[in-house]
């Protein structure tokens, strides 16, 4: 792939080698393994954060089923709010730079809370800020990061590259979730919030020292204007039947998963009357499926095809969640079957997502990268914050476990419509982006099909 207006050129950080899409000249890459360290560790750091915000605010702050939804709806708003300025705004930047500043103002945001604490302010309106400062910087850095890889690494190495980052991803997903559940069963609150700063500011200088050239793509020809750029990336993705499929499989994904997650989080300290520390646990136990789902997708989709690899792993994915609401506290299974389920939830999750991530990437000219994560994120994960307030609704209204039945039944329809949409078409081989000028395409040809149709075929899809 021929990134526009750097001839080609590969990354300064790979010495100007041909890869031979090995593991070793990856790794070698000292690069790459910067951004590793740094996307590990922010990932390590998010893990915990998703568990011990929500739990600061029930443990600590006895917060009911309605607060918690509006706190996790305050952390999930600006994905909807600022993820499309977001896109074009990095497209114009090094994503080095963006991920440094937005990794050191996620430490300083969560470091504050013990600040609060210590002073005697501490309670759900510094609690709400500090979520609300740790969503905004989080749509910068994600958009960033995924757009990052890309800029590095050449075409033949983004799977690689992808299935190396993502399995970190799964490591932090072990770790990030039982530390911090085991924090907060030993400390304060307040305290446990400590883990996250330090991730985020280990991830912050780890970034920071990548020293190779970024293939910044040029700007086009004119003064850089935000509202035009934006309608660029939308164009580009709803000119597609595949991409308009990605977005609405995305936000029926998003939209219940964030209801039932609001209602999950809620059901295991309240409904099973699991500690702090099994509570962590067992979400702890999605992060080494995932890793068994990242190993799978180096291979899986260019043995089997991406659209049965998609499509068969969401339906996996989601109809595992079914089984929670069965579990009775009483019962000596119910944290094994937690783990199981989580385990299974993880792994066919990771299949999904690391295997989407490396077509968007391929098939995506190197200019709009942002742009277009910007444009997926904000279909898929735009109706999130209201997910997470109707999940806080129907548990305060229905009771958790008829709650969670709900939305866990629910979650099937991402699956559903994947199944009838061209995403279940799509064949074995990694799609080739479209040329420039930039315009969408008028016709999708499923790969396999016949003639391969170079720079028409459209199958990207991803889940958040």
């Amino acid at each position: 792939m021929k990134a526009a207006g750097s001839n080609g050129r590969r990354a300064a950080g790979s010495n100007g080698r041909r890869a031979a899409g090995t593991p070793p000249a990856l790794w070698r890459d000292a690069d790459f393994r910067r951004l590793w360290v740094g996307q590990a560790a922010s990932q390590f750091g998010a893990q915990a954060t998703q568990v011990i915000l929500p739990l600061v605010a029930v443990v600590s702050l006895d917060a009911g089923a309605g607060q918690l939804g509006f706190l996790r709806a305050v952390e999930q708003a600006p994905i909807l709010l600022l993820s499309l300025f977001a896109g074009a705004w990095v497209d114009r930047r090094r994503t080095r730079t963006v991920m440094v500043a937005a990794d050191l103002g996620r430490a300083l945001a969560l470091a504050a809370i013990p600040v609060t604490y210590v002073l005697g302010l501490l309670g759900m309106p510094a609690l709400l800020v500090a979520a609300l400062l740790v969503g905004v910087l989080s749509v910068y850095f994600d958009v960033a990061y995924q757009a990052s890889l890309v800029r590095l690494v050449d075409r033949d190495r983004l799977m690689q590259g992808n299935s190396a980052l993502e399995g970190s991803r799964s490591a932090a997903q072990i770790g990030g979730p039982a530390l911090g559940g085991m924090l907060m069963s030993l400390f304060s609150g307040p305290v446990a919030v400590v883990t996250g700063a330090f991730f985020f500011a280990l991830s912050s200088a780890s970034i920071h020292r990548i020293r190779g050239h970024e293939r910044v793509p040029e700007p086009a020809a004119g003064p850089a204007r935000t509202g035009p750029q934006i309608l660029e990336g939308l164009r580009f993705v709803a000119g597609n039947p595949a991409l308009r499929a990605v977005g609405v499989a995305s936000a029926l994904f998003q939209f219940w998963f964030a209801a039932l997650m609001t209602v999950y989080l809620l059901y295991l300290p309240r409904g099973l009357h699991l500690s702090p520390t099994a509570i962590g646990l067992a979400l702890a136990a999605m992060g080494p499926g995932a890793v068994v789902g990242s190993l799978l997708a180096a291979r899986l989709p260019g043995r089997l095809g991406y659209g049965k690899v998609l499509v068969s792993s969401a339906v996996v994915a989601d109809g595992v969640m079914l089984g929670v609401p069965a579990l009775h506290s009483s019962s000596f299974i119910t944290l094994p079957a937690l783990l199981v389920i989580n385990f299974l939830f993880g792994t066919f999750g990771q299949l999904v997502n690391v295997t989407v991530m490396a077509v968007r990437q391929g098939l995506t000219p190197v200019r709009i990268q942002g742009r277009v994560v910007a444009t997926i994120n904000f279909a898929g994960m735009g109706l999130t914050p209201i997910g997470s307030v109707l999940g806080g609704y129907l548990a305060g209204s229905w009771g958790l476990r008829t709650s969670l039945l709900a939305t866990a039944v629910a979650l099937s329809l991402s699956p559903l419509f994947m199944a009838f949409s061209p995403l279940a078409r799509l064949g074995r081989r990694l799609p080739l982006p479209y040329g420039t000028p930039l315009q969408a395409p008028r016709r999708f040809t499923p790969a396999g099909s016949g003639t391969r149709r170079a720079r028409t075929g459209w199958p990207p899809w991803r889940r958040g």
